[in-house]
Protein backbone atom coordinates (compact mmCIF):
# COMPACT_ATOMS: atom_id res chain seq x y z
CA UNK A 1 0.00 0.00 0.00
CA UNK A 2 2.28 2.77 -1.40
CA UNK A 3 -0.62 5.04 -0.31
CA UNK A 4 0.12 4.64 3.04
CA UNK A 5 3.42 6.48 2.63
CA UNK A 6 2.28 10.02 2.19
CA UNK A 7 -0.05 10.23 -0.76
CA UNK A 8 -3.49 11.32 -0.81
CA UNK A 9 -5.84 8.82 0.74
CA UNK A 10 -9.18 7.28 0.53
CA UNK A 11 -10.03 7.57 4.37
CA UNK A 12 -13.09 6.49 5.93
CA UNK A 13 -14.11 7.23 9.55
CA UNK A 14 -16.87 4.67 10.69
CA UNK A 15 -18.51 6.21 13.70
CA UNK A 16 -17.95 9.98 13.45
CA UNK A 17 -19.07 11.24 16.12
CA UNK A 18 -16.78 13.60 17.99
CA UNK A 19 -13.72 12.23 17.84
CA UNK A 20 -14.02 10.30 14.54
CA UNK A 21 -15.18 13.80 13.36
CA UNK A 22 -12.46 15.46 14.95
CA UNK A 23 -9.17 13.13 12.89
CA UNK A 24 -11.39 13.25 9.93
CA UNK A 25 -11.47 17.09 10.01
CA UNK A 26 -7.08 17.03 10.47
CA UNK A 27 -7.02 14.31 7.52
CA UNK A 28 -9.35 16.30 5.09
CA UNK A 29 -6.96 19.12 5.58
CA UNK A 30 -4.34 17.80 5.13
CA UNK A 31 -5.37 17.00 1.81
CA UNK A 32 -6.88 13.12 2.21
CA UNK A 33 -10.51 11.99 0.57
CA UNK A 34 -12.23 11.57 3.74
CA UNK A 35 -15.83 10.50 4.35
CA UNK A 36 -17.69 10.07 8.01
CA UNK A 37 -20.24 7.83 8.50
CA UNK A 38 -22.16 8.93 11.36
CA UNK A 39 -25.96 9.85 12.35
CA UNK A 40 -28.61 11.46 10.48
CA UNK A 41 -28.28 14.87 11.96
CA UNK A 42 -24.26 14.91 11.48
CA UNK A 43 -24.38 13.53 7.94
CA UNK A 44 -27.53 15.85 6.92
CA UNK A 45 -25.79 18.99 8.28
CA UNK A 46 -22.33 18.27 6.78
CA UNK A 47 -23.92 17.44 3.33
CA UNK A 48 -25.61 20.87 3.33
CA UNK A 49 -22.45 23.34 4.82
CA UNK A 50 -19.49 20.96 5.60
CA UNK A 51 -17.98 20.51 8.96
CA UNK A 52 -16.79 23.02 11.19
CA UNK A 53 -13.69 22.47 13.29
CA UNK A 54 -13.44 24.68 15.97
CA UNK A 55 -10.11 24.81 18.12
CA UNK A 56 -8.29 27.27 20.00
CA UNK A 57 -6.69 28.91 16.69
CA UNK A 58 -10.24 29.50 15.06
CA UNK A 59 -12.91 28.01 13.29
CA UNK A 60 -13.08 26.44 9.58
CA UNK A 61 -15.07 24.52 7.87
CA UNK A 62 -14.04 21.61 5.68
CA UNK A 63 -16.06 20.13 2.75
CA UNK A 64 -15.98 16.49 3.75
CA UNK A 65 -18.11 13.09 2.23
CA UNK A 66 -20.39 12.34 4.80
CA UNK A 67 -22.96 9.46 4.54
CA UNK A 68 -25.45 7.04 6.70
CA UNK A 69 -24.73 4.18 4.22
CA UNK A 70 -22.59 1.64 5.34
CA UNK A 71 -21.18 1.22 1.40
CA UNK A 72 -19.22 4.28 1.81
CA UNK A 73 -16.92 2.25 3.04
CA UNK A 74 -16.13 0.24 0.25
CA UNK A 75 -13.35 2.42 -1.67
CA UNK A 76 -11.33 2.96 1.63
CA UNK A 77 -7.80 2.30 2.11
CA UNK A 78 -7.85 3.37 5.76
CA UNK A 79 -10.60 2.86 8.10
CA UNK A 80 -10.86 4.75 11.40
CA UNK A 81 -12.99 2.54 13.61
CA UNK A 82 -14.83 5.53 16.37
CA UNK A 83 -17.74 3.45 16.94
CA UNK A 84 -18.96 2.67 21.09
CA UNK A 85 -17.55 -0.06 22.39
CA UNK A 86 -21.18 -1.30 23.16
CA UNK A 87 -21.24 -1.62 19.40
CA UNK A 88 -18.35 -3.02 18.21
CA UNK A 89 -19.67 -6.42 16.92
CA UNK A 90 -22.70 -5.11 15.69
CA UNK A 91 -20.94 -2.11 13.42
CA UNK A 92 -18.15 -4.57 12.67
CA UNK A 93 -20.51 -7.19 11.19
CA UNK A 94 -21.96 -4.54 8.87
CA UNK A 95 -18.83 -3.56 7.83
CA UNK A 96 -17.18 -6.65 7.44
CA UNK A 97 -18.87 -7.89 3.58
CA UNK A 98 -17.99 -4.33 2.21
CA UNK A 99 -14.50 -4.02 3.10
CA UNK A 100 -11.79 -3.98 0.23
CA UNK A 101 -9.51 -6.77 1.26
CA UNK A 102 -6.43 -4.54 1.32
CA UNK A 103 -7.80 -1.83 3.61
CA UNK A 104 -6.24 -1.21 7.19
CA UNK A 105 -8.41 -0.73 10.21
CA UNK A 106 -7.72 0.86 13.16
CA UNK A 107 -9.29 0.81 16.44
CA UNK A 108 -10.26 4.42 18.28
CA UNK A 109 -11.63 2.92 21.03
CA UNK A 110 -11.96 3.11 24.93
CA UNK A 111 -11.52 0.21 26.63
CA UNK A 112 -8.88 -2.44 26.13
CA UNK A 113 -10.25 -5.31 24.15
CA UNK A 114 -11.70 -3.32 21.42
CA UNK A 115 -9.28 -3.99 18.91
CA UNK A 116 -9.47 -7.72 19.70
CA UNK A 117 -12.93 -8.28 19.26
CA UNK A 118 -13.32 -6.28 16.39
CA UNK A 119 -10.37 -8.23 14.55
CA UNK A 120 -12.67 -11.77 15.27
CA UNK A 121 -15.95 -9.95 13.48
CA UNK A 122 -13.30 -9.01 10.41
CA UNK A 123 -11.37 -12.02 10.12
CA UNK A 124 -8.54 -9.25 9.56
CA UNK A 125 -5.75 -7.58 11.91
CA UNK A 126 -7.08 -4.18 13.42
CA UNK A 127 -4.52 -1.98 14.91
CA UNK A 128 -5.39 -0.76 18.37
CA UNK A 129 -4.87 2.99 19.13
CA UNK A 130 -4.75 4.85 22.34
CA UNK A 131 -6.45 8.33 21.52
CA UNK A 132 -5.75 11.53 23.81
CA UNK A 133 -8.04 14.35 22.91
CA UNK A 134 -10.68 16.42 24.62
CA UNK A 135 -13.22 17.55 21.97
CA UNK A 136 -17.02 17.56 21.93
CA UNK A 137 -19.99 18.06 19.27
CA UNK A 138 -21.80 21.57 20.45
CA UNK A 139 -24.14 20.66 17.54
CA UNK A 140 -24.41 18.62 14.62
CA UNK A 141 -21.46 19.57 11.70
CA UNK A 142 -19.77 21.23 14.55
CA UNK A 143 -16.63 19.27 16.15
CA UNK A 144 -14.85 21.48 19.36
CA UNK A 145 -11.41 20.71 20.12
CA UNK A 146 -10.60 21.12 23.67
CA UNK A 147 -7.57 20.31 24.29
CA UNK A 148 -4.80 16.97 23.35
CA UNK A 149 -4.73 15.12 20.07
CA UNK A 150 -2.35 12.37 20.10
CA UNK A 151 -2.26 8.77 18.92
CA UNK A 152 -0.18 5.88 19.58
CA UNK A 153 -0.49 3.50 17.72
CA UNK A 154 -0.13 -0.43 18.25
CA UNK A 155 2.67 -2.36 16.35
CA UNK A 156 1.81 -3.80 13.01
CA UNK A 157 3.65 -3.68 9.83
CA UNK A 158 1.90 -0.43 8.61
CA UNK A 159 2.29 1.65 12.20
CA UNK A 160 5.29 3.70 11.02
CA UNK A 161 3.66 4.72 7.95
CA UNK A 162 0.44 5.61 9.45
CA UNK A 163 2.52 7.73 12.28
CA UNK A 164 3.97 9.63 9.41
CA UNK A 165 0.63 10.27 7.50
CA UNK A 166 -1.06 11.32 10.68
CA UNK A 167 2.39 13.51 11.61
CA UNK A 168 2.49 14.87 8.21
CA UNK A 169 -1.48 16.04 8.85
CA UNK A 170 -0.60 17.67 11.75
CA UNK A 171 -1.12 15.34 14.48
CA UNK A 172 1.15 14.11 17.19
CA UNK A 173 1.23 10.23 16.49
CA UNK A 174 3.77 7.82 17.64
CA UNK A 175 4.24 3.63 17.84
CA UNK A 176 3.55 2.46 21.61
CA UNK A 177 5.77 -0.41 22.47
CA UNK A 178 3.16 -1.56 25.17
CA UNK A 179 -0.22 -0.44 23.72
CA UNK A 180 -1.62 -2.43 26.14
CA UNK A 181 -0.23 -0.67 29.50
CA UNK A 182 -1.03 2.11 27.78
CA UNK A 183 -4.86 1.15 26.77
CA UNK A 184 -5.58 0.57 30.30
CA UNK A 185 -4.23 3.47 31.87
CA UNK A 186 -6.35 5.30 29.70
CA UNK A 187 -9.19 2.98 31.00
CA UNK A 188 -8.28 3.62 34.50
CA UNK A 189 -8.07 7.28 33.90
CA UNK A 190 -11.51 7.11 32.22
CA UNK A 191 -13.07 4.70 35.28
CA UNK A 192 -12.09 7.71 37.41
CA UNK A 193 -13.61 10.49 35.65
CA UNK A 194 -15.89 9.64 32.98
CA UNK A 195 -19.03 8.47 35.22
CA UNK A 196 -18.16 10.86 37.78
CA UNK A 197 -18.45 13.35 35.27
CA UNK A 198 -21.67 11.99 33.72
CA UNK A 199 -23.72 11.64 37.21
CA UNK A 200 -22.98 14.91 38.35
CA UNK A 201 -22.70 16.59 34.91
CA UNK A 202 -19.92 18.70 35.51
CA UNK A 203 -16.62 19.24 33.90
CA UNK A 204 -13.66 17.89 35.23
CA UNK A 205 -12.16 20.87 36.70
CA UNK A 206 -15.25 21.75 38.86
CA UNK A 207 -15.42 18.31 40.53
CA UNK A 208 -12.24 18.80 42.16
CA UNK A 209 -13.79 21.55 44.07
CA UNK A 210 -16.44 19.00 45.79
CA UNK A 211 -15.04 17.91 49.16
CA UNK A 212 -14.14 14.43 48.84
CA UNK A 213 -13.55 13.94 45.61
CA UNK A 214 -9.87 13.54 45.05
CA UNK A 215 -10.38 10.98 47.23
CA UNK A 216 -12.83 9.30 45.83
CA UNK A 217 -10.97 9.24 42.07
CA UNK A 218 -7.76 7.98 44.27
CA UNK A 219 -9.83 5.24 45.26
CA UNK A 220 -11.32 4.31 42.19
CA UNK A 221 -8.23 4.65 40.60
CA UNK A 222 -6.56 1.78 43.33
CA UNK A 223 -9.56 -0.39 42.62
CA UNK A 224 -8.46 -0.27 38.85
CA UNK A 225 -4.57 -0.48 39.73
CA UNK A 226 -5.45 -4.01 42.16
CA UNK A 227 -7.61 -5.29 38.85
CA UNK A 228 -5.16 -4.04 36.42
CA UNK A 229 -1.93 -6.25 38.59
CA UNK A 230 -4.22 -9.46 39.01
CA UNK A 231 -4.46 -9.05 34.91
CA UNK A 232 -0.81 -9.42 34.64
CA UNK A 233 -0.57 -5.67 33.40
CA UNK A 234 1.96 -3.30 34.75
CA UNK A 235 0.84 0.23 35.17
CA UNK A 236 3.08 3.71 35.30
CA UNK A 237 3.86 4.88 38.95
CA UNK A 238 2.62 7.85 37.98
CA UNK A 239 -0.78 6.76 37.58
CA UNK A 240 -2.57 8.58 40.48
CA UNK A 241 -0.47 11.92 39.74
CA UNK A 242 -1.37 11.61 35.91
CA UNK A 243 -4.84 10.84 36.89
CA UNK A 244 -5.91 13.89 39.24
CA UNK A 245 -3.51 16.30 36.64
CA UNK A 246 -6.92 15.55 34.35
CA UNK A 247 -9.38 18.32 36.63
CA UNK A 248 -6.25 20.64 35.42
CA UNK A 249 -5.06 19.83 32.05
CA UNK A 250 -8.82 19.08 30.97
CA UNK A 251 -10.92 21.37 33.52
CA UNK A 252 -13.61 22.40 30.90
CA UNK A 253 -14.02 19.22 29.34
CA UNK A 254 -17.30 17.21 29.88
CA UNK A 255 -16.44 13.26 29.69
CA UNK A 256 -17.91 11.39 26.59
CA UNK A 257 -20.39 9.47 28.84
CA UNK A 258 -21.67 13.15 30.40
CA UNK A 259 -22.53 13.84 26.62
CA UNK A 260 -24.11 10.80 25.99
CA UNK A 261 -26.87 11.28 28.60
CA UNK A 262 -27.12 14.25 27.62
CA UNK A 263 -28.37 13.52 24.21
CA UNK A 264 -30.06 10.37 25.97
CA UNK A 265 -27.49 7.72 24.32
CA UNK A 266 -26.40 4.95 25.90
CA UNK A 267 -22.33 5.32 27.01
CA UNK A 268 -19.98 3.16 27.77
CA UNK A 269 -19.94 2.41 31.36
CA UNK A 270 -19.97 -1.66 30.60
CA UNK A 271 -16.33 -0.98 29.33
CA UNK A 272 -15.18 1.02 31.98
CA UNK A 273 -16.08 0.76 35.37
CA UNK A 274 -18.06 -2.53 34.02
CA UNK A 275 -14.87 -4.26 32.76
CA UNK A 276 -13.23 -3.65 35.91
CA UNK A 277 -15.83 -5.06 37.91
CA UNK A 278 -15.97 -7.89 35.74
CA UNK A 279 -12.15 -8.48 36.13
CA UNK A 280 -12.87 -7.97 39.58
CA UNK A 281 -14.71 -10.43 40.44
CA UNK A 282 -12.77 -13.14 38.04
CA UNK A 283 -9.95 -12.37 40.18
CA UNK A 284 -12.01 -12.06 44.25
CA UNK A 285 -11.26 -8.48 43.90
CA UNK A 286 -13.17 -6.10 45.86
CA UNK A 287 -14.16 -2.44 43.88
CA UNK A 288 -16.84 -1.04 45.79
CA UNK A 289 -16.29 2.14 43.96
CA UNK A 290 -16.34 0.99 40.56
CA UNK A 291 -19.53 -1.15 41.43
CA UNK A 292 -21.03 2.02 42.61
CA UNK A 293 -20.35 4.32 39.95
CA UNK A 294 -21.30 1.50 37.29
CA UNK A 295 -24.92 0.94 39.33
CA UNK A 296 -25.79 4.55 39.25
CA UNK A 297 -24.81 5.23 34.83
CA UNK A 298 -27.03 1.92 34.91
CA UNK A 299 -29.66 3.71 37.14
CA UNK A 300 -29.81 7.03 34.42
CA UNK A 301 -29.49 5.48 31.52
CA UNK A 302 -32.70 3.51 32.53
CA UNK A 303 -34.44 6.26 32.69
CA UNK A 304 -33.45 7.31 29.71
CA UNK A 305 -35.19 4.68 28.34
CA UNK A 306 -38.16 4.83 30.16
CA UNK A 307 -38.42 8.13 28.95
CA UNK A 308 -37.42 7.41 25.69
CA UNK A 309 -40.33 4.81 25.73
CA UNK A 310 -42.36 6.93 27.16
CA UNK A 311 -42.46 9.64 24.12
CA UNK A 312 -43.70 7.09 21.72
Amino acid sequence: MNSLMGDTMQIAIMGAGAVGSYYGALLARAGHAVTLIGRAAHVEAIQSNGLTLETSSGRETLRVTASQEIDALKDAELVLFCVKSTDTETAGALMASVLSDTAVVLSLQNGVDNADRLAEVLDREVVPVVVYAAVAMPGPGHVRHHGGGELALGASTVSASLVRLFQDAGMAATTADDVTGMLWTKLVINCAWNAVSAITRQPYGALMAIDGLREMVMTVTGECRAVAQACGVVLPEDLEHSTLMIAETMAGQRSSMAQDLARKRQGEIEHLNGFIVRKAKVHDIDVPVNHSLLVLVRALEQGHRNVDIACR
